[in-house]
């Protein structure tokens, strides 16, 4: 199984390995490293708080007819952004490395010399040719693996997006379009016809395209 269920924040989220989720605002600071309830999949997950940030703002607006009374605020939901790694604990510390004893002066002149080192070089034994030598075959360098077409995909996809788009809802979506630019405008209609095609959030989308090209 390459994917995972784990619970953040009362909430369940499907990941996979090496990717970036945006869940509320947790209490982990910055670059620090912990193991989230995993409810399906491999036993262990880490999560690695990269950021925190916050989300688009929502405008909202109160509105009392024949009486004048209109009231507006704005809210930025508090939220954290995380790299996920699947099957990995803590960081795995680099072994030590063993270096071999010197030899000292003495025991380099006790050593007794070699049945070999008598020979002169033409009497020398040759080296004995390999399996592959023998039956005349060249060894090849191991042919390089493309790149994933899927992974190069998702890439496109998600290029020139808005901050967090993966993450927002359709009112959010259609609160923060009118101040996105022509070509994040594009870049999210792009993504919505690629995967989820909500159809809220192409509407509020062209919506916004529209008014920004007159």
């Amino acid at each position: 199984m390459d994917y995972a269920i784990i619970k953040l924040g009362n909430k369940q989220h499907r990941v996979r390995h090496g990717e970036t989720l945006v869940v509320d605002r947790l209490a982990t600071p910055e670059g620090n490293s912990f193991e989230p309830v995993v409810l399906l999949g491999v036993p262990t997950v880490t999560a690695t708080v990269i950021a925190h940030e916050r989300g688009p703002k929502i405008l909202i607006g109160k509105y009392r007819k024949r009486t004048g009374y209109k009231r507006h605020n704005g809210f930025r939901a508090a939220t954290s952004r995380v790299e996920i790694s699947l099957g990995t604990g803590a960081a795995a510390k680099p072994a030590a490395t063993t270096t071999a004893p010197k030899r000292t002066e003495h025991a380099s002149a006790v050593a007794e010399p070699s049945a070999t080192d008598d020979l002169a070089p033409e009497e020398a034994p040759a080296a004995e040719p390999t399996a592959a030598e023998a039956k005349g075959e060249a060894t090849k360098p191991a042919p390089r693996r493309a790149a994933a077409p899927e992974a190069a995909e998702a890439e496109t996809a998600t290029a020139g997006l808005p901050q967090g788009y993966e993450s927002m809802t359709v009112a959010q979506i259609g609160a923060a379009a009118k101040q996105w630019s022509h070509d994040e405008l594009d870049a999210a209609v792009a993504y919505e016809q690629q995967h989820a095609a909500r159809k809220g959030a192409l509407a509020a989308l062209e919506s916004a395209r529209t008014k920004e090209d007159g």
